[in-house]
């Protein structure tokens, strides 16, 4: 029998209209190099808290420097995002994620309080400035908190106190600031912490110093206006501050990390009022309290320029408090009038009617420094 070979058909391409009808079941078992379904992206610069990936394990890469950081913590707005490997740092995130400190206070209190966020507990003695006094400007490193200036007796001070997260003991000192003050309104960037206005000799200055490096502060600017008394408030690329007196305002102003310049005008609060706190979630500053006394928490955006509105109430008036900020919450700490309260109130971002009591100083005070971890 002869054999005939048949040449093969040679086909560039198949019509998709020839797919017709229905095809069985096709098990994916045997497939391979689809990946486990994390989404990896690469960007040539860090994510920041309101990268928000779907789910906790994705990952992003900085094609600039290399670093490869992985999300710890998905909430819109409020992402963690840690580096891995050989990575520098974890993304800075301005607000606090363990716990809020409240640093000194009237009459001349040199106690640093440490509370949880975690739970509604007493807060504990975290250490000691290096000097009791009253009204000075916290701001906040990843490691450390920091202590600027304040008042002891009648004198102004412009000494910057350091202490560790980390550890229990007391502070070292870490440079002055340009002028002697109290009642300033504090902020942090990822580099360095801000101090704004105050009572003293030119008291609308903004001094900025290093977290890097013991040393003293500069002047980068001015703010709008001459106050003490101001809340200070942060976000990811700016500083503000709101109230104030004297006479007491409403005035809120921010100011720029990335330039040295002078703030500029943002908006109002929703009445005049000093002696407040001020809380940041990712988008908005809150301002509480405050007055003679006041009750309002006001809330306002960073994106624009408006007035506040009053979203909640604090269980009591009070003014000479501080404030301190987790992802999710505004905790109002202390304050007067006299018997000066140890009571630690706290509302919520996202249900911002909800206040509730979470716990104690280890005792009452006013006009206290604050910052967070």
């Amino acid at each position: 029998m002869a054999y005939t070979k048949v040449k093969p058909l040679m086909v560039a391409s198949f019509p998709s209209s020839r797919l017709t009808g229905a095809f069985g079941a096709i098990s994916g078992a045997s497939l391979t190099g689809l990946g486990d379904g994390i989404d990896t992206k690469s960007a040539s610069n860090d994510p920041a808290i309101n990268t928000n990936p779907s789910a906790v394990g994705h990952t992003w890469l900085n094609k600039t420097s290399g670093e490869l950081f992985i999300c710890t913590t998905a909430t819109a707005g409020a992402n963690v995002w840690v580096s891995v490997g050989r990575g520098i740092s974890d993304v800075w995130q301005f607000q606090g994620t363990v716990a809020g400190y409240v640093i000194g206070g009237f009459p001349a209190h040199n106690v640093i309080d440490k509370f949880l966020f975690s739970s509604n507990t007493t807060a504990a003695d975290h250490g000691d400035l290096l000097e009791g006094r009253y009204n000075p400007a916290g701001s906040q490193s990843a490691t450390h908190g920091y202590s600027a200036g304040g008042r002891s007796g009648s004198t102004n001070k412009s000494e910057i106190d350091k202490f560790a997260f980390a550890s229990v003991a007391t502070a070292v000192d870490h440079g002055d600031l340009t002028l002697a003050r109290y009642g300033a309104a504090s902020s942090s960037s990822s580099t360095h912490g801000y101090t704004a206005g105050g009572d003293g000799s030119s008291d609308n200055v903004i001094d900025r110093f290093a977290f890097a490096s013991a040393g003293n502060a500069t002047d980068v600017g001015d703010n709008t206006v001459s106050f003490r008394s101001m809340s200070g408030h942060t976000s990811s690329t700016h500083g503000y501050t709101s109230g104030g007196c004297c006479p007491e305002s409403n005035q809120i102003s921010k100011y720029s990390f990335s330039s040295n310049s002078n703030a500029y005008d943002h908006g109002n609060l929703s009445s005049v009022r000093a002696s407040t706190s001020g809380q940041s979630s990712t988008t908005h500053g809150y301002t509480t309290g405050g007055g003679a006394p006041d009750t309002k928490i006001d809330k306002w955006a960073f994106s624009s320029n408006t007035t506040a509105t009053v979203i909640a109430n604090l269980s009591n008036g009070k003014f000479g408090t501080t404030g301190q900020s987790s992802t999710t919450h505004g905790y109002v700490s202390g304050g007067g009038p006299a018997p000066f309260t140890a009571t630690i109130d706290r509302f919520s971002f996202a249900s911002e009617s909800t206040q509730a009591a979470h716990g104690n100083l280890s005792l009452g005070r006013q006009d206290a420094g604050s910052c967070h971890q």
